[in-house]
C-alpha cells in the first residue's frame, strides 16, 4: 500500500490536470470543484502515507538509470504540507480567478505543478530528484508569466533563465557525483564520500558547489534571487503563496541533502553555507524595508526568512553531533514559513482584488474597517516577526539557540568568538528589520488613512474559500507557537531523523533567557520603524503619509550584472557558431577552386531560362546555399569518431 501511495502522489495531480480544459468547456463550476477535491485527495493521501514510514518504491529502465522513491521523516512532512498548501490556495483560487482570462491554463500548471514537487520530496536519491525538480520548475514558470503583462513576461524570462541555467549546474554536479561516487543514493553518500581518497576532494567540493548553485537558484539564495523580488509582485496571488511557502523550499531541501550527506561536518562548506545565508538574511531584509509595493515586499520577505533557514542548515555541520537545535530549527522555520507565507500572500490577494493595486500609497487604509483580515494578518505578520505565542518565535529562537550554542563551544576550546558574535548580532538585527518592514505593511493596510480616490470596499471582499484558507493557516500558526512543546518539538524530533539530529533537549521558550532575544529583535525593530520607516521612507503630504521609494534602481542585481553578462555571452556564442558555420563554405570554396579549376560559374540571363552563358561565379556565400555540404561532412565527422571510439 506504501508503495502505491508514493505513485498515486505523483501521478493523481498529473492525470487530473487533463481534465480542467473538458470540464470548463461543460461548465465552470466542474472545473472549480476538480481544483479543489485533487488537492483535498492529494492530502487525505499524504496523511495516509505517514502510517507507511518506510514506503519504498523503484521504477526500473525509467530516463534509463529509473527512479527511485521513498517516504519517511521530513521528506513526509514537506509533502503534507505542500498538499496542504494546494489544499488551502484551492479554496481560494475560483474567488480570485472568478474575472480573470486564461485560468485554465494557470491550473493546467499548477496541478502538474503539485505532482512534480511531490516528486522532489519523496525522491530517493538525486537523480530522481533532479528529473523532477526540472519538472516542477518549468511547469512553475508558467504561474509566472500568467497574466501575460510586459512586467510578467520578463518576469518569466528571468524565472526561466535561472531555473535552466541552475539546472544545468546542477546537472552537471550530479554528472560529476555520479563519477565520483558510484551514486547518487541517499542512503549511500555518507558511506562513499568517506571512502572517497583525499586527492578527489577537489573534485567533490567541485560538483557540490555546481549542486549549491543549482539547488540555491530556485530557494531565492544570494546571489541566485533575483527572480523572487520580480516573480511575486506579476504572479497570481494563490501562485506567490506557493512560490514562496513551498517551491523554495525544495530548493532548501537539496541544500540540506548536500549539507547533511555529503559535507557532514566539513567546515569550509559550512562556512560557505553561512556566509550565504547571513548575506541572504539581511539583503533580503533591507529590501523588504525599502520597498513600497505590497507582494514585492513579502518577496524579499522571503528571501530574508531562507537566509535564516540556510543558517540553521550551516549550523548543523559546526555542531556535529550536537546539531539538534540547529536540526530543529531548521525544520520548523520551514514549516512555519510555508504556513506564513499562505497567510500572508492570500490576504494579499484579498487586498489586490479590492483596490487592483499593490502599491502602499494606493491600498492605504483600504482595511481599517476589515477586522476579520486584519486579525489573520496579523497573525502572520506577528508569526514570521517572531513575536511570542506565534510559531514564528519557536523556530527562530532554536537557530538563535544554536548561535549561542557554538559561541559556548569555541568559548570552551579557547577559540575566538568574534565572527559568531557577529553572526549572532546580525541576526538579531534581521529579526529586528522583519519586525519593521511588518510593522509598515500593516499600518499602511490596516491603520493608516485612506488613499485619496480608494474604491469603495463591497460588503463580501472575501468570499468563503477564502475565509477557511485563511483561517486553517492563521489558525495552525497560533495553535503551533501556542503550544510548542507538545506540537513543534515533536514534529522537530520526527522530520530530525532525516537529517540524524542527535537527541537534543526540551526547551523552555517562555523564560527569560529564550524571550530575551525575541525582545532584542522587536525593540531593533520598533527603533527601525520609528527612526528610519517613518522619518526616512514616509513623507507627510496634503492627504496623509505617503510611502517613497528611496532604492536605487541603479543597484537592480538583474540589470547591472546578470542581463549584461547573458547578452556578452549570446553574442559570442552566436560568433562562434557564425565563424563555425563559415568552415563549410570555405571547404566548398576550396574544393571548387580543387576540382572545378577549368569551369566558370554560369550565369542565366533574366526571362530567358534555357540560355545561359559562363562565366566566373561571385565570391559571396550563404550558410544555407552549403548545408547539405557542411551535412555531409559533419557525418563523415561522426562516423570517424564512433569508429575511433569503438577501435
Amino acid at each position: 500500500m506504501g508503495d502505491f501511495l508514493l505513485l498515486f502522489l505523483i501521478l493523481f495531480p498529473i492525470l487530473a490536470s487533463v481534465w480542467v480544459f473538458p470540464l470548463r468547456r461543460r461548465d465552470r463550476r466542474y472545473r472549480n470543484w476538480l481544483i479543489q477535491i485533487v488537492p483535498a485527495v492529494e492530502l487525505a493521501a499524504a496523511l495516509l502515507l505517514l502510517l507507511w514510514p518506510a514506503a519504498e518504491l523503484e521504477l526500473p529502465g525509467i530516463c534509463g538509470v529509473g527512479l527511485h522513491l521513498a517516504a519517511g521523516s521530513l521528506k513526509s512532512l514537506l509533502a503534507l504540507v505542500s498538499a496542504f498548501l494546494w489544499a488551502a490556495t484551492g479554496l481560494n483560487c475560483p474567488s480570485y480567478f472568478a474575472s480573470a482570462e486564461g485560468c485554465n491554463r494557470f491550473y493546467l500548471f499548477w496541478l502538474m505543478t503539485l505532482g512534480a514537487l511531490m516528486g522532489v520530496f519523496l525522491a530517493a536519491d538525486l537523480f530522481t530528484l533532479f528529473v523532477f525538480f526540472e519538472m516542477m520548475s518549468f511547469t512553475s514558470y508558467v504561474w509566472v508569466a500568467q497574466n501575460e503583462t510586459e512586467e510578467a513576461v520578463r518576469a518569466g524570462q528571468t524565472y526561466l533563465a535561472v531555473a535552466v541555467i541552475g539546472g544545468m549546474a546542477l546537472l552537471t554536479g550530479l554528472v560529476l557525483l555520479q563519477h565520483l561516487l558510484g551514486t547518487l543514493d541517499f542512503a549511500e553518500l555518507a558511506a562513499a564520500v568517506s571512502a572517497l581518497p583525499e586527492e578527489k576532494r577537489t573534485a567533490l567540493y567541485t560538483a557540490g558547489g555546481l549542486a549549491l548553485a543549482g539547488f540555491g537558484a530556485k530557494a531565492g539564495m544570494f546571489p541566485l534571487h533575483i527572480w523572487l523580488p520580480k516573480a511575486h509582485p506579476v504572479a497570481p496571488a494563490p501562485a506567490s503563496a506557493l512560490l514562496s511557502g513551498i517551491l523554495t523550499k525544495s530548493g532548501v531541501f537539496g541544500i540540506l541533502l548536500l549539507s547533511r550527506y555529503l559535507f557532514w561536518a566539513e567546515l569550509s562548506w559550512s562556512q560557505v553555507v553561512l556566509a550565504l545565508g547571513v548575506v541572504t538574511m539581511v539583503l533580503g531584509a533591507v529590501l523588504a524595508l525599502f520597498s513600497i509595493d505590497l507582494k514585492r515586499t513579502l518577496a524579499c520577505s522571503s528571501m530574508s526568512q531562507i537566509g535564516f533557514i540556510l543558517v540553521g542548515v550551516a549550523m548543523q555541520g559546526f555542531l556535529g553531533h550536537e546539531n539538534a537545535l540547529a536540526a530543529w530549527g531548521t525544520v520548523l522555520h520551514m514549516l512555519n514559513h510555508s504556513l506564513i507565507k499562505l497567510v500572508l500572500f492570500v490576504a494579499a490577494g484579498v487586498v489586490y482584488l479590492g483596490t487592483h493595486s499593490l502599491n502602499l500609497n494606493d491600498i492605504r487604509g483600504w482595511g481599517r474597517n476589515k477586522p476579520v483580515l486584519k486579525a489573520l494578518f496579523f497573525v502572520g505578520a506577528a508569526s514570521i516577526a517572531g513575536v511570542p505565542g506565534f510559531s514564528g518565535y519557536v523556530s527562530k529562537t532554536l537557530l538563535h539557540e544554536s548561535i549561542v550554542e557554538y559561541l559556548h563551544v569555541l568559548e570552551a576550546a579557547g577559540a575566538s568568538t568574534g565572527w559568531f558574535t557577529a553572526v549572532e548580532w546580525l541576526f538579531l538585527i534581521s529579526g529586528g528589520l522583519t519586525a519593521a518592514y511588518m510593522a509598515k505593511l500593516f499600518v499602511a493596510i490596516f491603520v493608516s488613512s485612506r488613499a485619496v480616490g480608494q474604491r469603495p470596499a463591497v460588503r463580501e471582499y472575501m468570499s468563503p474559500g477564502t475565509q477557511a484558507a485563511l483561517l486553517c493557516g492563521a489558525g495552525l500558526l497560533l495553535l503551533l507557537g501556542l503550544t510548542p512543546n507538545g506540537t513543534m518539538e515533536p514534529l522537530a524530533q520526527w522530520a530530525g531523523t532525516f537529517l540524524l539530529a542527535g537527541e537534543g533537549h526540551s526547551v523552555h521558550y517562555f523564560t527569560w533567557v529564550n524571550l530575551q532575544g525575541a525582545c532584542i529583535s522587536l525593540g531593533i525593530g520598533a527603533a527601525v520603524y520609528l527612526l528610519v520607516v517613518r522619518r526616512l521612507l514616509m513623507r507627510r503630504e496634503a492627504d496623509g503619509m505617503v510611502y517613497l521609494d528611496r532604492w536605487p534602481a541603479r543597484l537592480d542585481l538583474e540589470n547591472l550584472v546578470y542581463r549584461p553578462a547573458l547578452s556578452a555571452l549570446t553574442f559570442l556564442g552566436a560568433l562562434c557558431a557564425r565563424v563555425a558555420a563559415s568552415v563549410g563554405d570555405w571547404v566548398v570554396l576550396i574544393g571548387e577552386k580543387i576540382l572545378f579549376t577549368r569551369a566558370p560559374g554560369i550565369f542565366v540571363p533574366k526571362h530567358d531560362e534555357n540560355f545561359g552563358t559562363y562565366g566566373r561565379k561571385q565570391r559571396h556565400f550563404l550558410t544555407e546555399e552549403t548545408f547539405s555540404f557542411d551535412l555531409m561532412v559533419a557525418g563523415g565527422g561522426l562516423i570517424f569518431l564512433l569508429l575511433y571510439m569503438l577501435l
